[in-house]
């Protein structure tokens, strides 16, 4: 399956492609009080209309869904669909404020479905992608590119996707690192159940960037759907580990999770006290019941302690050219660390006996010891300063992060 899951299970466009779509202002269709009223008759064009969209024959869906959708307001899948439809019909307009007025009726009926109570994963990523002003980003800055790019997808939303992949074609002959053309074509392989050649198309735009999550997350999809299903959850957990805080991330995840009837969970691993900052000043709460408990628990006003250290000076001294201070890995890590240390030099020296541990403190110390702490923090803490601190750590330890969460993250299935 692409993408993402429909009210009623269907595949859909990539949100990759999505976001490159370009949109039209109001194209309804009148509709016959007659029309309307023929149930047979709608029957027959829902039917039509949704073999048309599996075709990814979004031009001719357009108009039935047009004319499905004044008839039938309140039908979710039909607003999906037709929200989808418009973007790929937008790719086919030469104006550039026509599509922006497209891409922004698209936005509209997509919230109109979730004011009616659609809270799909495809609707709430494509929500997030799409902006609020229906303004939208080249395919490339250099123009042949670009309009090669318009005329594949634009095949792409007529269904002709032989003349699709010629246009990819053409766009790796002018840009060979176009991450989109290689990505596009292994998603026209897919859609002909070609999993083979989808798979290296995938693996090619993933030696493009790989740093982008939607290849791994396609690939994904390919192998579940050739019934490689844990090659599949690899692939997924690659996709999160690509881009974390992306909801779409996720999706491919989430979904292969429900198939295989398992729960994705982080450990808990929280502090019984509390810091609230009143101005210049910061006070720290403990929690008096782990005072002098021999679980460990008690090191956790380490953790406080810590990072009231490093908003005051520590922060500085280790980003002298930031301005403003903001939580970062170095911190929340040397904070989980302290709390981790004591607890283990705790039970070296007897004074905790290890089973008295508290789960929570024990669990800390085993990802601490197998050198996962910062992909813990990064993956199951996150902030918007720790999120800053990403990149680089992906860097040069992304088998860490690949290892927490095939160790911690996602149970393995047989």
């Amino acid at each position: 399956m692409r993408s993402y899951t429909f009210l009623q299970g269907q595949s859909c466009v990539s949100v990759a492609r999505l976001l490159c779509f370009l949109l039209v202002l109001s194209l309804l269709v009148a509709v016959s009080p007659t029309r309307a009223q023929n149930s047979q008759t709608d029957d027959q064009d829902r039917k039509t209309a949704l073999d048309l969209y599996q075709q990814n024959r979004f031009e001719d869906a357009l108009p039935l869904l047009e004319q499905l959708t004044v008839a039938h307001p309140k039908d979710l899948v039909l607003l999906e669909e037709l929200g989808t439809c418009l973007l790929a019909h937008s790719v086919s307009l030469s104006d550039p404020e026509l599509r922006r007025q497209t891409r922004l009726r698209a936005r509209e009926v997509f919230l109109s479905a979730q004011k009616l109570g659609d809270n799909s994963n495809y609707l709430q990523t494509v929500l997030q992608k799409l902006p609020e002003d229906g303004s939208e980003s080249p395919y490339s800055t250099r123009k042949e590119v670009d309009d090669a790019m318009r005329t594949a997808e634009a095949a792409f939303g007529r269904g002709d996707f032989a003349g699709a992949l010629a246009g990819y074609a053409e766009v790796l002959r002018l840009d060979p690192q176009n991450y989109q053309a290689a990505l596009f074509s292994g998603d026209v392989c897919f859609k002909h159940k070609d999993y083979d050649a989808s798979y290296t198309w995938f693996q090619k735009a993933v030696a493009i960037d790989p740093n982008q999550e939607t290849a791994y997350r396609y690939w994904g999809d390919a192998l579940y759907a050739a019934g490689k299903n844990s090659e599949a959850r690899q692939k997924f957990i690659e996709a999160i580990v690509a881009s974390p805080y992306e909801r779409a991330s996720w999706v491919g995840l989430t979904q292969w999770a429900q198939r295989n009837s398992v729960t994705l969970s982080q450990p808990k691993i929280e502090s019984p006290n509390s810091i609230v900052a009143n101005g210049n000043q910061t006070n720290i709460t403990i929690d008096a019941s782990t005072l002098g408990k021999k679980d460990g628990t008690e090191g956790w006003m380490l953790y406080e302690i810590t990072r009231v250290s490093w908003k005051n000076t520590e922060f500085q001294k280790t980003f002298p050219n930031e301005k403003q201070y903001r939580h970062s890995l170095a911190e929340e890590s040397a904070a989980l660390g302290l709390v981790a240390t004591s607890a283990s030099e705790n039970v070296a020296s007897k004074k905790i006996k290890a089973k008295d541990l508290n789960p929570q403190i024990a669990t800390l110390i085993k990802i601490k010891d197998e050198g996962l702490l910062e992909s813990y923090i990064l993956l199951a803490r996150p902030d918007d300063g720790l999120a800053q601190d990403y990149a680089a750590y992906r860097k040069d330890h992304r088998d860490k992060l690949l290892q927490y969460m095939n160790e911690y993250v996602v149970p393995q299935v047989k």
